[in-house]
């Protein structure tokens, strides 16, 4: 059961003082809101069909390991437009796991579009490298990670990694930074001796 503020149950209250009335309110509205989400979702994922997309993807962590999160953005190079941004906390992780998890949540939003191509382009040269075959994973703990992101790229008929600077990044860079400053972690004060 959904728990409304308490401002918002008073004027549901006084739109509607039955509670069967209320609740059938209440459910039509989520279920026209559920419906839109759903259409707009569809209607992005029919943007793009095919082509060629770019996905540039960042992680990053404050300390290592520390409270981290990822960026994603997809874009269009045709129509040279932004067609998702992603971005979100990821709890605390190092900065390679917050790259590995940016890339593999990255695949998963661009599978959506069915592109024929797609670049992906990180500012880690160690995952890039990693990637494509030139180092070996020998962080055990990236292993599992470097094996999901192998599969997913199977569902792609063509995909490169490629390795780019950070300022080109910028924009997944900030991302990142978004969710960390947005939902910093709570500060806790020191006890009284």
């Amino acid at each position: 059961m959904i728990r409304l503020p308490a401002s918002l149950e008073r004027k549901l209250q006084q739109l509607f003082p039955r509670a069967i009335d209320r609740n059938r309110f209440v459910a039509e509205v989520l279920t026209v809101a559920l419906q839109q989400h759903d259409l707009q979702q569809q209607r992005e994922e029919m943007l793009t069909v095919g082509g060629t997309l770019h996905l540039f993807t960042d992680g990053g962590s404050r300390g290592n390991p520390g409270q981290a999160a990822i960026g994603i953005v997809i874009e269009d190079p045709v129509r040279g437009e932004v067609v998702r941004n992603h971005c979100e906390r990821i709890g605390v992780e190092t900065n390679n796991v917050a790259e590995y998890r940016a890339l593999i949540e990255g695949l998963k939003l661009a599978k959506r579009y069915h592109p024929n191509r797609l670049i992906c382009h990180l500012d880690s040269e160690l995952i890039v490298k990693q990637l494509n075959g030139e180092y070996r994973v020998k962080m055990e703990t990236l292993r599992p990670l470097f094996d999901e992101i192998n599969e997913l790229a199977q569902e792609f008929p063509d995909i490169v990694f490629m390795h780019i600077p950070r300022s080109d990044n910028h924009r997944a860079d900030a991302l990142v930074n978004k969710a960390l400053d947005e939902h910093p972690v709570p500060q806790y004060e020191k006890p009284l001796s």
